[in-house]
């Protein structure tokens, strides 16, 4: 494979695409503007430390240096964490300028599936993805539209609760992105297992999905969105959440903050609203999504 010269990957990542062994890829503006240092070095290693238990290889992304970095050092990593908010938050629009200037970013959830795909790593695991924000029906975020154009797996416990869960389903199904329960009929909602949004399609095991996935690769469709509950113990109750998300919405409103602003901004409204309990909700359903696609990356390798 003749990779792009803004494509930089890591000796593990490189060993482990020769040897066909299982690769799970991670986003990091959950290291650049999730968490505060050293809460996200701590995270980063977690999260990578679990996928190595597993047999699996982790793929962490980011821009640094005018490439895509695919699989971070631990200097890399403490670079990226201490760096935090001052890096840029790379969305696909900002790619080529993001690059072309040498600085570092955070990839989002569709700057990751994109650099994943030029390295040929088939599974990803986040821990939402975005969608059509809450009255704003044309602010929808670039990740559905890429989901739909790359064959990945993304492993979430589907879409961010501050978002609207109706219209993004609604837009994945137009864009043709096949949904998957993981476990369960529902799409979750986040903090939350359960939305009262059903889905049609549902498996119980990583063989079933992998065997999915091979299905629609065959037929050359794209991406396939694993909408896996956050753990009931982590859950929290649905109407606290949809309280505290309805008071943060209306807080940006009035403040006139959208774009990418408004994603933290919600998150933290909700972070201070539930005293912590958020982001712990958060760190558990991302650890969860990391243990199902380092299972699911192990199938598709068996398969």
């Amino acid at each position: 494979m003749t990779l792009s010269p803004f494509l930089k990957l890591s000796p593990d990542v490189t060993g482990a695409l020769a040897a066909g062994r299982p690769l799970v890829a991670l986003e990091s503006t959950i290291i650049t503007h999730g968490m505060p240092y050293p809460q996200n070095l701590e995270m980063a290693g977690k999260v990578e430390a679990i996928i190595r238990e597993a047999g699996a290889v982790p793929a962490t992304v980011a821009i640094m240096d005018g490439a895509f970095r695919v699989g971070l050092t631990g200097a890399d990593l403490e670079r990226l964490a201490k760096t935090g908010m001052a890096a840029a938050k790379a969305s696909r629009r900002d790619v080529a300028a993001l690059l072309s200037s040498g600085g570092v970013a955070g990839t989002t959830v569709a700057t990751t599936m994109q650099a994943a795909n030029m390295a040929g790593i088939r599974v990803f695991a986040t821990g939402g993805i975005g969608g059509v924000h809450r009255g704003e029906a044309l602010d929808v975020s670039s990740d559905l539209a890429t989901l739909a154009r790359t064959p990945i797996a993304v492993v979430s416990a589907g879409a961010k609760s501050i978002l609207d869960l109706a219209r993004t389903l609604e837009v994945l199904e137009t864009l043709g992105v096949l949904v998957l329960g993981y476990g369960t009929d529902e799409f979750p909602a986040f903090y939350t297992r359960e939305s009262g949004l059903r889905l049609e399609h549902r498996c119980e095991t990583p063989d079933a999905v992998a065997r999915v996935l091979a299905a629609r690769w065959a037929l050359g469709q794209g991406g396939v969105l694993i909408a896996n509950p956050i753990p009931a113990e982590a859950a929290l109750p649905a109407a606290m959440i949809e309280r505290a998300i309805e008071t943060a919405v209306a807080s940006a409103a009035q403040r006139g903050i959208g774009g990418k602003a408004l994603t933290p901004f919600l998150l933290a409204e909700l972070a201070a609203a539930t005293a912590g309990a958020s982001v712990r909700a958060n760190r558990a359903l991302a650890l969860n999504n990391v243990r199902v696609g380092a299972a699911l990356a192990q199938a598709l390798r068996t398969l």
